[in-house]
């Protein structure tokens, strides 16, 4: 199931960083790696620190200019933090994470991310994300960045290895369909004044995380996307009907 693994990293600036990523998932036998508009992408440098069959992860990484294109394949999405808050709730360390995945990665695709080197991932990019994972530390929160992947992907190898009492996860919706949704959900429920149309995002993110407790698989998606559907046409008919102008007149 580590196949179906990917490490995303999101906006990396130093490319020696990306190398020892790859050695450290190569390691760990993870080998799909991605990039999201990646600030220095030299690959002298990058092959100076992903040595041996580490190169292979290097030749075939993929390099997306957003986000929401990266992710959009994927099944569930993990988002790594060492800055935890009211905005950011960290759910789960990479122990835990690992025991959870592996039976969600025998039938979907999973892919873990990590923020730049100086800022780590930003409010918007870990709203895409179904869980928030941090790594626990004594006293200095920031590790370097192929240190904290060697420690998810060493967490992940373990657990993989490790006979499971759980049965394999089916197949969720992925993040294209996902997305399309909230989007759905977000039109809707300010339409019918649910949510506040000043700030809509803010009031997204509880319902993204309320639904992100259960993964959603994709009928699931359908049928939410068909309640809001029927939402949109019982608004706009009760609008015409409420709206004399709006009917029809019979000239005599």
């Amino acid at each position: 199931m580590l196949e179906n693994i990917a490490i995303i990293l999101v906006e990396p600036r130093i490319p020696e960083n990306i190398g020892a990523a790859a050695r450290a998932m190569n390691n760990m036998g993870i080998t799909r790696l991605i990039l999201v508009k990646p600030e220095n992408c030299d690959l002298t440098r990058i092959l100076k620190m992903a040595t041996g069959t580490s190169i292979d992860i290097v030749e075939e990484m993929e390099v997306y200019d957003r986000l929401i294109d990266a992710i959009g394949p994927f099944h569930y999405v993990v988002g790594t933090t060492a800055r935890i808050g009211t905005h950011r709730p960290a759910l789960t360390n990479p122990r835990s994470l690992a025991l959870d995945l592996v039976p969600k990665a025998q039938n979907n695709q999973v892919a873990i991310l990590f923020g730049p080197e100086d800022k780590g991932l930003s409010n918007e990019q870990l709203r895409y994300c179904h869980t928030i994972e941090t790594i626990p530390t004594a006293r200095f929160a920031s590790l370097n960045l192929a240190q904290a992947v060697i420690i998810v992907c060493y967490e992940l190898l373990c657990a993989s290895r490790t006979p499971s009492p759980e049965e394999a996860s089916p197949r969720l919706a992925d993040k294209f369909e996902l997305e399309g949704m909230y989007e759905h959900l977000k039109k809707v429920l300010t339409k019918i004044g649910f949510i506040h149309p000043q700030n809509p995002e803010h009031w997204m993110l509880n319902i993204r995380r309320f639904l992100s407790r259960h993964p959603l698989r994709a009928r699931e998606v359908r049928v939410i996307r068909g309640i809001c559907r029927q939402i949109d046409w019982y608004t706009e008919h009760h609008s015409r009907n409420q709206n004399p102008s709006t009917k029809s007149t019979i000239t005599k």
